[in-house]
C-alpha cells in the first residue's frame, strides 16, 4: 500500500509573460518520474530555467513519496495485489464470449485447411490413378502393335487436342503466344520429344517394372549435368546417388525380361527430361507468367511437330501391316481403339495433374510423391501383367527408388540453406 505524504505548500510567485509550459520537453529524474515535465524561461533562451514539479512545494498535490526506492517505470509497477489469481482468465474467457466474430473467423480457416488438404488428396489420388492407367493400357497397346514411334505420336496429339478445346472453351486461359515465347520453347520441346519417345520405345521393349526402376536414375543424370553446368553439390546429395547406380545395377542385372534397347532407351528418356528441365530454367525465366499446364501444352504441340514426321520416316511403312496383325490379335477393333486411346487421354492427364500438384505443394513433397508414384506403378503393373520378379530385382528396385527419395531430401536441403543464405 502507498503512503501518501502532502507537505504544506508554500507561496511561489510565477511570472506571467517569462515561463512557458512545454510538455513535450523532458528531462530525467531519477528521483521521481523517470521523465518530468519542465518549465523554460523564455526571457533567458541561453540558460533556461528548468523547474521540476518534485521542487515546487505549490503543486496542488503536493510531493509524492512512494515506498519504492527504483525508478519508477511502467513496466516496474507491480500487478495489483487485489486482483484475484486467474481473473484474467475469466476476462478472456468474457472476452472470448462476447467476440464471436473471432471464432467464426478461426472456423472458417479450419475449414479451408481442411478443404485445401481434401483437394490436395484428390490431386495426387488422380495423379497416380491416371498414372497407373496409362502405363497398363500403353503397354497392352504397344503388346499387340510394337511400334513406339506411332503411338508417342498420338499420344501427343491427344495432348494437344485436349489443350485447344480447354483454350477453346476458355476452360483455361490462353496463353500470350509471342515469337520469343515460341523460340524459346524450341528447345525445352526437344528434349521434351527426345524424352518421350526414348521412354516409349523402353516400354515397347522390357517391363514396365524395369522401365520405371532404370528412370528413377534420373537424379544421378541431372546431379552430373548440372554440375558440369557449374552448380556445385554438397557431399549427401552425391552420397544419395550411389544407391541409385547400385540399385538399378542390380535390378539391370536381375531382370528376367532385360533387354539392351529398352535400357538404354530408359537411359536416354532420363537425359531427356534432365536436358529439358535444364534448359527450360535457362530459355524460359523470362516468361514466368504463364502457368505449369500451359506451359506443358504448348510443349506438346510443338513435340508433336518434331516428332510425327520422323515417325512416319523411322516405322510409317510398316503401320498398315502391324495395324491389321493387332486387330487379328485382339479381335476387336474397338478393343485395340479403346486401349489406344486411353493410353493418349492418361498420358496427358496424369501430365496434366503433375503440374496441378506442383503448383499447390512445395518441390520436396512433389519429389516424394513422384518416387511414391513409381513404386504404385511398378506394384500395380507387376500384379496387372503377372511379371516374374526375383527376390534380388525386387531388393534393387527397393534401393533405387529408396536412393531416389534420398536425393530428394537431400536436393530440398540444399534449396533450403541457399535460400537463406540468400536473404
Amino acid at each position: 500500500m502507498l503512503t501518501l505524504n502532502l507537505i504544506p505548500a508554500s507561496p511561489v510567485t510565477f511570472s506571467k509573460s517569462t515561463h512557458q509550459f512545454h510538455p513535450l520537453k523532458r528531462i530525467h529524474n531519477p528521483k521521481t518520474f523517470a521523465y518530468s515535465p519542465v518549465f523554460v524561461n523564455k526571457s533567458s533562451p541561453e540558460s533556461p530555467k528548468v523547474c521540476n514539479f518534485s521542487k515546487i512545494h505549490g503543486y496542488p498535490f503536493g510531493k509524492i513519496r512512494a515506498l519504492c526506492t527504483k525508478t519508477t517505470h511502467f513496466t516496474d509497477i507491480p500487478e495489483n495485489p487485489s486482483r484475484k489469481p486467474g481473473s484474467h482468465v475469466t476476462r478472456a474467457a468474457a472476452a472470448s464470449e462476447s467476440n464471436p466474430e473471432g471464432e467464426a473467423d478461426a472456423a472458417q480457416v479450419a475449414a479451408k485447411s481442411k478443404a485445401k488438404t481434401l483437394q490436395l488428396a484428390l490431386v495426387f489420388g488422380f495423379w497416380y490413378f491416371q498414372n497407373i492407367v496409362f502405363n497398363i493400357y500403353n503397354k497392352k497397346a504397344l503388346n499387340v502393335f510394337p511400334f513406339p514411334w506411332l503411338l508417342a505420336s498420338f499420344q501427343l496429339f491427344a495432348g494437344s487436342i485436349w489443350m485447344l478445346v480447354l483454350w477453346g472453351l476458355k476452360l483455361q486461359p490462353c496463353p500470350k503466344i509471342t515469337k520469343p515465347f515460341i523460340v524459346a520453347l524450341l528447345g525445352p520441346a526437344l528434349f521434351h520429344t527426345i524424352g518421350h519417345i526414348s521412354a516409349c520405345v523402353s516400354f515397347s521393349k522390357v517391363a514396365v517394372s524395369f522401365t520405371h526402376v532404370i528412370k528413377s536414375s534420373e537424379p544421378v543424370f541431372s546431379v552430373v549435368f548440372s554440375s558440369f553446368l557449374g552448380d556445385t553439390y554438397p557431399l549427401k546429395v552425391w552420397l544419395s546417388i550411389l544407391p541409385i547406380v547400385m540399385g538399378c545395377s542390380l535390378a539391370a542385372i536381375t531382370e528376367v525380361s532385360f533387354n539392351f534397347q529398352g535400357l538404354w532407351g530408359a537411359l536416354i528418356s532420363n537425359v531427356g527430361f534432365v536436358l529439358r528441365n535444364i534448359y527450360s530454367k535457362k530459355s524460359l525465366q523470362n516468361f514466368r507468367e504463364v502457368n505449369g499446364l500451359n506451359l506443358y501444352g504448348c510443349i506438346s504441340i510443338i513435340s508433336l511437330l518434331y516428332l510425327f514426321p520422323v515417325a512416319v520416316i523411322v516405322e510409317g511403312s510398316q503401320w498398315v501391316q502391324g495395324y491389321h496383325q493387332a486387330i487379328a490379335t485382339v479381335g476387336k477393333s474397338s478393343t485395340f481403339y479403346l486401349w489406344v486411346l486411353l493410353s493418349g487421354i492418361f498420358y496427358h492427364l496424369y501430365n496434366q495433374s503433375s503440374y496441378q500438384a506442383l503448383d499447390e505443394i512445395s518441390p520436396l513433397t512433389f519429389s516424394v510423391g513422384n518416387t511414391m508414384k513409381r513404386v504404385v506403378v511398378i506394384v500395380s503393373t507387376v500384379l496387372v501383367f503377372r511379371n516374374p520378379v526375383r527376390p534380388l530385382n525386387a531388393l534393387g528396385s527397393g534401393i533405387a527408388i529408396l536412393g531416389t527419395f534420398l536425393y530428394s531430401q537431400a536436393t530440398a536441403k540444399k534449396k533450403s540453406a541457399g535460400g537463406e543464405k540468400k536473404s
